[in-house]
């Protein structure tokens, strides 16, 4: 019976990785209001909390490219503007959906990124809240692995499908 509440604790102590939650970065498609949002909260994926709105502190290429009009943040630091989105709390399920959904790491690398607060909501136990201005990292999905002319397009700060930018994005599910 001992070995059996000994095990017990050391269950509640060494918690599961399916508890630990990474801070994950969207500016594109799965930001809130965009064709994949939905797919932050199918529970199939795992699990997704927003905590608020930011942008990098580093100027990068943000290009909406390719024959179905994805938005692609191009890896290259200092060039584009200061790009704005969301960041999310997800746990491993998620973030695994998510790097199989990017095509990590053939199309999309997770890397760490340094992200400034707009606006902080996320009111995680144990967690500190972060206000505006403020530094932060997170994980973003970017690429190294893009078309020689993609860093000559037109760069935007904040992405939308539905932008007057003119470049309908083209669903996974209406893809050839």
């Amino acid at each position: 019976m001992r070995l059996r509440f000994i095990n017990f604790i050391t269950a509640l102590v060494c918690l599961p990785s399916c508890f630990q939650m990474s801070r994950v970065f969207v500016y594109g498609t799965l930001k809130k209001g965009q064709p994949n949002y939905f797919r932050m909260f199918n529970s199939t994926n795992g699990k997704a909390e927003f905590i608020a709105s930011a942008c990098t502190t580093e100027k990068y290429p943000l290009v909406i490219a390719g024959k179905h009009n994805v938005p692609f943040l191009l890896n290259i630091p200092g060039q584009g503007h200061r790009v704005n989105g969301e960041i999310y709390k997800v746990d491993d399920a998620m973030l695994k959906f998510l790097d199989d959904f990017e095509c990590v790491p053939t199309m999309y690398q997770r890397t760490l990124i340094s992200l400034e607060v707009k606006q902080w909501l996320g009111q995680t136990e144990g967690e500190e809240t972060a206000s505006r201005g403020s530094i932060t990292e997170a994980f973003v999905y970017s690429t190294t692995s893009y078309q020689p002319d993609w860093p000559a397009l037109p760069s935007y700060e904040s992405y939308d499908a539905y932008g007057d930018h003119g470049l309908k994005y083209v669903t996974r599910e209406a893809r050839d």
